[in-house]
């Protein structure tokens, strides 16, 4: 009897596990995957359809914002425009002689005041490739560390290596001032994560055509680069900047004795220093001048006081407090907390100066025993109070160590 046979590698369906006929001959299921393979090489990319960023406003950025991130009124106003901006730059079609430069964001703020939240719920909201990476593990080329152009490696693994998608991203590279200029004093050692690390961000901050190794790192060198426009990359800077305060200061001149400067000074909120920050204070602090330039939007972030705490535990959409009502409802356990408990970790936040970032440290620290207990309890309802979150956080390995 006379086999059926593929008409294109010739094996007979005994040797196939699927063999499909057509009009004048056969093809077997490994010849299919080959041919499809073939195709996805040869056939041109198709492009991805640039989203329309028409219909959202900055009060619409703004909107979205506030009920994620508490107070820092001022910061989400830059951030908004500044992004509504760039993406109304994108979708720019007419084609006259006004060419709009990129609106790339530099944030200046204490640690836990809400830098990354920002960023990453701008770009949730925006529903765009997003990528978080952090400055200090950058370096020159030739030395221990990750190349500039592995800031957008990550950017491409969020889109699942789409450059299309990637090249409309937002890339928020944090720690920013890490990389200042350490100081003009000669040095046996050079400065290799410093001002060199600061020029080769230009060329991403400005708009270029990138060479990006997709495996990120400089251990494949063997590995196929990929091209990356970041002309249309929003590029959005944090850091802490710590001592910068004390250069804002000196240059209020709000230690100078003479006549007139009293009254001056009393205008002037010594408690929040950040708020009167300049290009020229960055440059001071060790930014040079041509990275200052290519970051144009500078905002601030204001410290966070009590009030502003105690709303960051209870009344964002993600609030801390309400994570927690969640996952204990999951268990089928009704959680609730007292007002004297909120104050209590508020408290112990200030204290230690952690800021929002501390408070889900403290909150852990409290429920830790609580969330290995209870689970297995046969109990409906569960009140936290300031007498239960004492006893429990002064059990805890972190309260040693914070009063150590």
């Amino acid at each position: 009897m006379k086999k059926n046979k593929c008409s294109f590698c010739g094996r007979d369906e005994s040797q196939v596990s699927i063999l499909l006929n057509g009009l004048t001959g056969f093809i077997c299921n490994d010849c299919i995957n080959q041919a499809n393979i073939v195709l996805k090489e040869i056939q041109p990319k198709q492009k991805t359809a640039h989203k329309d960023f028409s219909k959202v406003k900055p009060i619409d950025i703004k909107k979205h914002l506030d009920e994620y991130v508490i107070g820092q009124e001022d910061a989400k106003k830059s951030l908004a425009v500044a992004v509504y901006n760039h993406y109304k730059r994108i979708s720019q079609t007419n084609n006259n002689d006004v060419d709009i430069e990129k609106s790339n964001i530099i944030m200046v703020g204490e640690t836990g005041t809400g830098k990354t939240l920002l960023a990453k719920t701008i770009a949730k909201f925006l529903d765009v490739p997003f990528a978080i990476v952090d400055a200090t593990v950058l370096t020159e080329a030739g030395y221990v560390g990750e190349d500039i152009e592995s800031l957008l490696v990550r950017l491409l693994q969020a889109t699942d290596y789409d450059v299309e998608k990637a090249e409309q991203g937002i890339v928020f590279i944090d720690e920013i001032d890490k990389i200042a200029r350490k100081g003009d004093n000669p040095s046996i050692t050079r400065d290799v994560s410093g001002e060199g690390v600061q020029q080769g961000l230009l060329k991403l901050l400005e708009g270029s055509v990138v060479n990006v190794p997709p495996q990120g790192g400089r251990k494949h060198p063997e590995q196929k680069m990929i091209a990356i426009n970041t002309k249309n990359i929003l590029f959005i800077c944090g850091g802490a900047f710590e001592g910068i305060q004390k250069m804002i200061a000196r240059r209020l001149n709000t230690h100078t004795v003479g006549y007139g400067v009293k009254e001056k000074n009393k205008e002037i909120n010594k408690n929040n220093f950040l708020q009167y920050i300049t290009p020229q204070d960055l440059r001071t602090f060790g930014l040079i001048p041509e990275i200052i330039g290519r970051l144009p939007v500078l905002t601030h972030l204001n410290p966070l006081d009590r009030d502003a705490l105690r709303n960051i535990l209870t009344k964002p959409k993600n609030a801390l407090i309400k994570q927690y009502i969640e996952l204990f409802r999951l268990d089928g356990i009704e959680l609730t907390f007292t007002d004297d408990c909120y104050d209590y970790i508020v408290d112990k936040a200030i204290e230690y100066k952690l800021g929002a970032r501390g408070l889900r440290s403290i909150c852990e620290a409290i429920m830790l025993d609580v969330m290995f207990e209870y689970p297995s309890k046969k109990i409906k309802a569960l009140s936290i109070d300031k007498k239960f979150a004492e006893t429990h956080f002064s059990k805890t390995e972190l309260n040693h160590i914070l009063n150590a």
